[in-house]
C-alpha cells in the first residue's frame, strides 16, 4: 500500500493542540506501518522548519524516531517540502533515512503514473505577489542569509510567529471545490502535455475533495486541524482513494 498524508502543522496552535496533533500523526505512523510499502509526506508536517547546518529545531521527537524505525524497516517515506517547513537541508536523510524532494514528482505505482506536490506554487502566473515570495523565500540566498544573520531562538520566534499569521489570516477564507480550480486546471494542463499522467495528488488546500472526469483524478487532502483527517491511500492495483483517520486525545 502507498499512503499519502498532508498538512499536519507539526507545532501549530497551543502546546495542548500540537501534542495532540503530534499524538494522532504519530498513531497514524504506526497504522499504516503495518502494509505500507511507501509513505509520502506532502508538504506542511511541519507549521515551521528552519534547519541549520548543524541545528534543527527542538521538539518531534517521536515523529523523527517513527520516521527513522520505519526507514529502518525498509519502508519508503518521501518528504515533499510545502511553503511551512521548505527550510530543510540534509537532516531528513542523514538522521531518518528520509528522501527529500523540493519539486513535484512522478511515480510509478502499478503502472500508472502519479502526479504528486503540495501545490503552493503551481499555476500562480496571476499572482505575481505570491510568485515574488515563492522566488524569494525559496532561494538559497535567502537561506543563506537568514542562517548567518539570525540566531536559531529568534529565528524560531520569528518563524512560529509567521506560520501563525500566515495560517490565522486564512482561518476565515470559505474554502469551496471551486477555490480548487487553479490546481484542476494545472492538472488538466500537464496532462495534456504528459498523456501519461493521469493522477494527481495535493495538498495545500486544507480541503478534501476527489474530481474526476474523463481524463484525470484529482484528489485534494485536508489538514489535521479538525477532529478527522483525510489522507490517501492507493492499492497494490493502482486504485486511489481518500480514507478519514480520527483525531483524538489518545496519546500515542
Amino acid at each position: 500500500m502507498y499512503y499519502f498524508v498532508s498538512d499536519i502543522h507539526l507545532g501549530a496552535g497551543s502546546s495542548k493542540q500540537s501534542q495532540r496533533t503530534e499524538d494522532a500523526f504519530c498513531r497514524w505512523l504506526d497504522m499504516v506501518a503495518e502494509d505500507a510499502t511507501a509513505i509520502y509526506l506532502m508538504g506542511d508536517i511541519f507549521d515551521f522548519w528552519f534547519e541549520y547546518r548543524r541545528v534543527v529545531p527542538k521538539g518531534y521527537v517521536r515523529v523523527l524516531s517513527r520516521l527513522s524505525e520505519l526507514t529502518r524497516k525498509g519502508i519508503d517515506v518521501v518528504f515533499l517540502t510545502g511553503n511551512h517547513d521548505m527550510w530543510c537541508y540534509d537532516y531528513f536523510e542523514q538522521e531518518c533515512g528520509v528522501k527529500i524532494f523540493r519539486k513535484p514528482q512522478i511515480i510509478d505505482i502499478a503502472g500508472y503514473k502519479y502526479h504528486l506536490a503540495h501545490g503552493d506554487n503551481l499555476n500562480i502566473k496571476d499572482k505575481p505577489m505570491l510568485r515574488a515570495m515563492n522566488a524569494f523565500f525559496r532561494s538559497s540566498v535567502a537561506r543563506f542569509l537568514f542562517s548567518w544573520l539570525v540566531h536559531p531562538d529568534l529565528a524560531m520566534r520569528f518563524g512560529r510567529w509567521w506560520s501563525g499569521k500566515s495560517r490565522k489570516s486564512h482561518n476565515g477564507d470559505e474554502i469551496t471545490p471551486e477555490s480548487l480550480k487553479f490546481l484542476i486546471e494545472y492538472a488538466k494542463s500537464h496532462h495534456t502535455t504528459h498523456g501519461d499522467v493521469a493522477t494527481y495528488i495535493f495538498g495545500h488546500m486544507h480541503y478534501p475533495h476527489y474530481y474526476r472526469d474523463e481524463n484525470i483524478d484529482v484528489l485534494f487532502m485536508s489538514d489535521w486541524s479538525g477532529d478527522s483527517a483525510i489522507y490517501c491511500v492507493v492499492d497494490d492495483s493502482g486504485e486511489p482513494q481518500l480514507k478519514t483517520f480520527t483525531i483524538d486525545e489518545t496519546v500515542s
